[in-house]
């Protein structure tokens, strides 16, 4: 098997929720969900937060991570775990790694259910102020049901094969698979709206349990 190593890159600035990476999402901070969430999957060698944060830094070491000081040559591919979806379970990353293993491709990343599609109700804006759809509906769709089925990339997780992230500048330019994901799982926390609907989902689960 080949040596896979979690990334979890929490930045210590944030314009849309200050701080966020360490906020404390049900008595646990962000980063913890993700550092937990890796340990739990056992074909997972090392987990290595990178940062630029000393706060941060202390929080990754107390919940048994290392910190990325420099460059190093360390696995074959490596799974990006973000902060900013906590609410993922460790389900989602064991599938992902599946995906990556079975098919071998470039990148694996996570989609789940669109909110708005190219080819029915997304506008783009022309340089003389007026609308048009992002792609021309040639084809006369006139119902989102019938228009091509589209998925938001999550920030759930990324896995990427190393060899080809040092040879290339963009994601797809190679190989890429998806795996989905529920859209209650998939939120992606950027700003306080975000933070205070994860709240509310965690709230709810844990008074669906107690039932």
């Amino acid at each position: 098997m080949k040596k896979i190593a979690a990334f979890i890159f929490a930045r210590g600035g944030s314009k849309g929720l200050p701080g966020k990476n360490i906020l404390s999402l049900d008595g646990k901070p962000l980063l913890a969900y993700s550092i937990d969430q890796a340990k739990s999957i056992k074909r997972i060698n090392r987990i290595i937060v990178s940062t630029d944060s000393e706060e941060i830094a202390k929080v990754a070491l107390k919940f048994g991570a290392e910190i990325l000081m420099r460059p190093a040559n360390i696995c074959d591919a490596i799974i990006s775990i973000p902060t900013t979806s906590p609410l993922r379970s460790s389900l989602d990353l064991e599938n992902c790694l599946d995906e990556f293993e079975k098919y071998k491709p470039d990148a694996v990343v996570t989609v789940t259910d669109a909110h708005r599609n190219p080819y029915f109700n997304m506008v783009e804006k022309k340089p003389n102020g007026e609308v048009s759809l992002v792609l021309d509906n040639k084809g006369g769709i006139n119902r989102r049901q019938d228009a091509p089925i589209m998925f938001d990339m999550t920030t759930v997780a990324y896995v990427l094969d190393v060899k080809f992230i040092m040879n290339h500048n963009h994601l797809f330019e190679g190989r890429i698979r998806s795996v989905y994901i529920p859209i209650e799982r998939s939120i992606d926390i950027d700003i306080d709206l975000d933070f205070k609907i994860a709240e509310l989902i965690i709230d709810s689960g844990k008074k669906n349990a107690a039932k």
